[in-house]
């Protein structure tokens, strides 16, 4: 998973130079905690690829990613 203090790092600083950009987590997400842990580091959602779409059962892995919102 990603490192913590670079999300929330990342995500105030955006937010300090223009506060209408959404910050978005791209790296580490794996689960409903990872989630779940970048909204409370900052950001205001996550991108999702390979790990959705290649899925045997992406209903599945989408259903973990939200269970811990």
């Amino acid at each position: 998973s990603a490192d913590p203090e670079i999300v929330s790092g990342t995500a105030n600083l955006v937010k300090s130079v223009n506060p209408d950009v959404r910050v978005l987590c791209g790296a580490g997400v794996k689960n409903g905690e990872d989630v779940a842990m970048a909204i409370q580091l900052g950001t205001e959602g996550v991108l999702l690829a390979s790990g959705v779409t290649k899925a045997n059962d992406p209903q599945k892995i989408l259903a973990d990613l939200v269970s811990k919102l």
